[in-house]
């Protein structure tokens, strides 16, 4: 992960509208407002952070772990929507692990470097790009998932919760686009199905490939990481 890590930061030669939504793209009413929404998640967060480094500070290297699979899966991108991108987001797995609320810290700062190091996507759209992919994606994540594992299927329950993840991640962001940008004719609805349909093409292969990818990771928490996992107590719950 490290090495694919560094090939993706020093091989990118893309442009800064091809990830997320660019910088400088969304009217800067709409950048003030997406950022003043994700303002308290990241800041909420960010406490729930502090408070599992500090009861357990074993979970750091996990912690460091579900950070980096985001960065990797959100780096690799594919051209969509003028403005925006379709690729995978890897905020599944932190959110099943630790609750959406420090994925919200960890794919905040995720964004961040991406912005910075990067230059993909950017610091004025950077509450919009967060509230699509560090809050409602994970949300959806953890709560797919906690639906599903009454079930004792967990596997099934990481799938769905990572592929679903991933595409109302792309949802919220065609709705950030289309109040952004409402169509001449039709205005706020016709703009979100153009914006989401286009989306569709690329995201839903993408979206079940981070699904099939997430169990592969949870598979190998199992054999590798099951002192952490114990702690979080979610090996109990694997059927």
């Amino acid at each position: 992960m490290a090495g694919l890590s560094f090939y993706i930061v020093f091989s990118s030669t893309a442009p800064a509208e091809a990830m997320h939504i660019a910088e400088g793209f969304l009217p800067i009413e709409w950048a003030a407002f997406w950022w003043a929404v994700s303002l308290p998640f990241f800041i909420f967060g960010w406490r729930s952070l502090v408070r599992i480094t500090t009861l357990n500070p074993e979970l750091k290297s996990l912690l460091a772990l579900s950070g980096a699979f985001t960065f990797v899966l959100s780096a690799l991108k594919i051209p969509s929507v003028t403005g925006s991108c379709s690729h995978p987001t890897g905020t599944g797995l932190g959110a099943i692990l630790f609750g959406p609320s420090v994925m919200s810290v960890l794919g905040g700062l995720v964004l961040l470097f991406q912005a910075v190091l990067l230059a993909h996507g950017g610091l004025t759209t950077l509450g919009a790009n967060m509230f699509s992919m560090a809050i409602v994606g994970p949300f959806v994540a953890y709560f797919v998932y906690r639906l599903l594992m009454p079930t004792g299927r967990a596997r099934i329950a990481i799938f769905c919760a990572a592929a679903l993840e991933n595409l109302l991640t792309y949802v919220m962001t065609a709705i950030q686009l289309a109040l952004a940008f409402p169509a001449a004719s039709g205005g706020f609805m016709a703009a979100f199905i153009k914006f989401v349909g286009i989306f569709a093409v690329t995201q839903i292969p993408l979206a079940i490939s981070e699904g099939l990818l997430t169990v592969l990771v949870w598979n190998w928490l199992q054999s590798y990481g099951q002192p952490e996992l114990e702690t979080l107590k979610l090996l109990k719950q694997e059927a």
